[in-house]
C-alpha cells in the first residue's frame, strides 16, 4: 500500500472511501447524515468544501475520520514528496480512453492535484480541461457535459418542444439517467460505531451498496431456479447497523427477479454482532465485490444489458477499477454459459464468481456492490420506452469507447479510399438470407465497396475477433436477430442496415438511436419474399421463423443510401476524398 493510504473500512466500517474519489465519498457521507441532519446539511456537489463538511460532522458522531487519503479505486497517490524519480500516481492503472481523462480527472481531483505536481503524468494537457463532467454531477454545467442528445423532431405524445425533448431523452437513456439513481440512493442501515455495517439503495432496491455485509450460505438449498426469492432467510444476510425496516420493506413494488434485488436483500437483518470485527466470517472479501443477476449469456442483446448496466453502476460508484471482483447470484446449481465472457475482461481482472463458490461458508464483504440490473422496468436497455425523434446519446457512445479501449479493439482504416461493408450471415434454422450471393455479387460491382460475409459462430470466431471486424465495419448489414447488438461497437460514422425487421419495427432501431450510429431497415414490402409464412413453435405463423430473398435493385438503393450517409459524416475519415458516390 502506497505512503499515506488508510483504507477507511478498516478504521470505520464505512466503503474503502479511500479508493473512492471525492464525488463519491462527499456522497455516501452526505448520505449516512442527510436523515439525521435533514436540510441543514449541505449537499456535498454543492461547494468544494461540502466534503470537510461531512467529515467534522461524522467526527461530531465520534467517528474517527483522521488520515483518510484521497484517492480512487485504481490506486491512491502517494505523499506529493513522493519517491524521487517515481510517478506519484500508477497512471496505468486507469485504463479509460484518452478522451474519458478530463472527465474521470473531474470526478476525481486528488489524481488530477497529483498530476499537476508530477512531471511523469502523461495526462498534462488534460488538466486544462477540468470543467468536462459527464453530466450527472451537481458541480457540472450544461456546456462542458461530454454529449448532448440530437432531436430532429417533436414526439407530442411526450412533450411539445425540441428542448424539452432533448431533456426528456437525456434522462431516460442518456447520463441523466445515472445522475437520477444516484439522487434516490438512501440510508436503509445506518452505521452508529466505527466498525459497523452500512446499506444505501436506490429506489425498488434496483441498486445497492453495503459495507461489512455478513452472507450465511451454510444452510442453503438449491434447485432448477436462478433467482429464487427465498433463498436466504432472517439472520442469513445483514450487518451490524441500525435498520429502517419500514422503509425497507416499502421498496418492494418493482420485486422481480431481473429488475430489482428486493427479492435478496428483503431478508437484510439487523445483526448484534459485527461479522468481521467479531470474527464471524469464514472467509472475508477484501476487494470490492459486484453483486450480478445476469441475463442469457447465450444472447448477444440479453447479456449486453448485463454489462450497459455495470458500467452505469461505474458511474455511481465514481469507480472504473478492474481490482474487483463479479460474484454472480444464482441460486441454482446449474452452470452459466457465456458467449461473450471476453467482454468481463472490462471490467475485472479476475474470473467471475459464481455464488455457490461460497456455500456451506459464511462470508463477509467489506464493500458489496449491488449492480443495476437487466430488465429494469424503465432501464435501460431491455424494452425501454423511449422518446421518438431523438438519439445519440453520451452514455452509450462512452460505454462502447470504454469496451472496446479495455479490450484493445482498434480502428484499422478505412483503407485505399474503400468503405467497408460487411453482410452478417445467419447459419442458423431461420432468418437466413436465401439470395446472399446474388447480393454480395451486386455489392462487389461498386467499386469502392470492400465487401465481407461473415457469421459469427462462437465455435469458429472468437468474440473478440467479432468486434474486430465490426469495429472496422462501415456499413453493418444483417437480418434481423441478436447479432445486430454488435451495431453497438460500430465506428460512429457507420450506418446499420437492419434486412429485414420481421415485425419488430423498434428493437434495434431504438438500440442504433441510443448508440448514435444511422439505421435503415426494408421498407417496401412487395419486393421482399419469404419463404413461406414463418413456423413458431407455439404461435403459428410468424415472421421471425422462416427465411427471405430480396429484390436486388431495391437492396442497393438502400445500401448506396447508407454510403452516402456514412461519405457525409463529419467523422467518416476519408470525408473530403470521398466523390465516387
Amino acid at each position: 500500500m502506497p505512503v499515506g493510504t488508510c483504507p477507511l473500512q478498516n478504521q470505520v466500517g464505512f466503503p474503502d472511501l479511500s479508493q473512492s474519489g471525492p464525488r463519491s465519498r462527499g456522497f455516501f457521507l452526505w448520505t449516512l447524515l442527510s436523515q439525521s441532519w435533514g436540510p441543514r446539511l449541505p449537499h456535498p456537489f454543492a461547494c468544494s468544501s461540502c466534503l470537510e463538511v461531512a467529515m467534522l460532522m461524522l467526527l461530531v458522531f465520534g467517528i474517527l475520520l483522521h488520515d483518510i487519503s484521497l484517492s480512487s479505486h485504481e490506486e491512491a497517490p502517494p505523499e506529493a514528496h513522493g519517491i524521487p524519480g517515481e510517478p506519484l500516481f500508477n497512471y496505468t492503472s486507469i485504463r479509460l480512453p484518452e478522451e474519458h481523462i478530463p472527465f474521470f480527472l473531474h470526478n476525481n481531483g486528488h489524481i488530477a492535484t497529483a498530476c499537476k505536481k508530477d512531471s511523469h503524468c502523461p495526462y498534462k494537457k488534460h488538466l486544462e480541461n477540468l470543467k468536462s463532467c459527464w453530466g450527472y454531477e451537481d458541480s457540472c454545467r450544461p456546456e462542458f457535459r461530454f454529449s448532448y442528445p440530437v432531436c430532429t423532431s417533436v414526439d407530442m405524445r411526450w412533450t411539445d418542444t425540441l428542448e424539452s425533448a432533448q431533456d426528456i431523452f437525456w434522462n431516460q437513456a442518456d447520463f441523466g439517467y445515472a445522475g437520477a439513481r444516484l439522487r434516490e440512493l438512501r440510508v436503509l442501515c445506518q452505521p452508529e460505531r466505527t466498525s459497523d455495517s452500512s446499506l444505501v439503495c436506490s429506489r425498488y432496491l434496483q441498486h445497492c451498496r453495503a459495507t461489512n455485509l455478513y452472507l450465511d450460505l451454510r444452510n442453503i438449498r438449491r434447485n432448477h431456479d436462478r433467482f429464487k426469492e427465498d433463498f436466504v432467510q432472517t439472520g442469513q444476510i445483514g450487518g451490524h447497523c441500525k435498520l429502517d425496516s419500514r422503509a425497507l420493506m416499502s421498496e418492494g413494488q418493482r420485486k422481480s427477479p431481473l429488475q430489482s434485488w428486493f427479492a435478496e436483500l428483503q431478508s437484510y437483518t439487523q445483526l448484534s454482532f459485527r461479522p468481521i470485527e467479531d470474527a464471524q466470517c469464514d472467509i472475508v472479501i477484501e476487494k470490492p465485490a459486484y453483486f450480478m443477476k445476469l441475463d442469457a449469456g447465450v444472447n448477444m442483446y440479453h447479456h449486453f444489458c448485463d454489462f450497459l448496466n455495470l458500467y452505469i453502476t461505474q458511474h455511481v460508484s465514481n469507480s472504473f477499477s478492474t481490482d474487483v471482483y463479479i460474484v454472480m447470484w444464482d441460486t441454482s446449481s446449474y452452470g452459466y454459459g457465456d458467449l461473450f465472457s471476453d467482454t468481463w475482461k472490462a471490467f475485472t481482472d479476475y474470473d467471475v464468481i459464481p455464488l455457490k463458490t461460497y456455500d456451506s461458508k459464511r462470508v463477509c464483504f467489506k464493500e458489496a456492490i449491488f449492480s443495476l440490473l437487466p430488465r429494469m422496468r424503465y432501464g435501460l436497455f431491455y424494452n425501454t420506452p423511449l422518446i421518438s425523434g431523438c438519439q445519440n446519446t453520451g452514455l452509450f457512445r462512452a460505454f462502447s469507447q470504454h469496451v472496446l479501449h479495455r479490450l484493445n479493439i482498434t480502428q484499422d482504416g478505412p483503407k485505399d479510399g474503400k468503405m467497408r461493408v460487411t453482410i452478417l450471415a445467419r447459419s442458423t434454422e431461420y432468418r437466413k438470407i436465401l439470395n446472399q450471393n446474388e447480393l454480395l455479387n451486386a455489392l462487389k460491382t461498386v467499386s469502392t465497396f470492400e465487401v465481407q460475409v461473415v457469421d459469427y459462430k462462437y465455435r469458429e470466431l472468437g468474440f473478440l475477433d467479432q468486434l474486430k471486424i465490426t469495429h472496422n465495419t462501415d456499413i453493418f448489414i444483417g437480418m434481423h436477430g441478436a447479432g445486430l447488438t454488435h451495431l453497438l461497437f460500430l465506428p460512429d460514422w457507420a450506418a446499420v442496415f437492419e434486412l429485414y425487421n420481421c415485425g419488430d419495427e423498434r428493437c434495434y432501431l431504438d438500440l442504433a438511436r441510443l448508440r448514435g450510429v444511422y439505421y435503415i431497415t426494408w421498407q417496401r414490402q412487395n419486393k421482399v419474399f419469404p419463404q413461406d409464412k414463418g413456423h413458431h413453435p407455439t404461435l403459428g405463423e410468424h415472421p421471425k421463423f422462416t427465411n427471405y430473398s430480396f429484390d436486388v435493385e431495391e437492396f442497393m438503393y438502400l445500401v448506396l443510401q447508407a454510403a452516402d450517409h456514412v461519405s457525409q459524416h463529419p467523422k467518416w475519415p476519408l470525408k473530403k476524398q470521398h466523390d465516387e458516390l
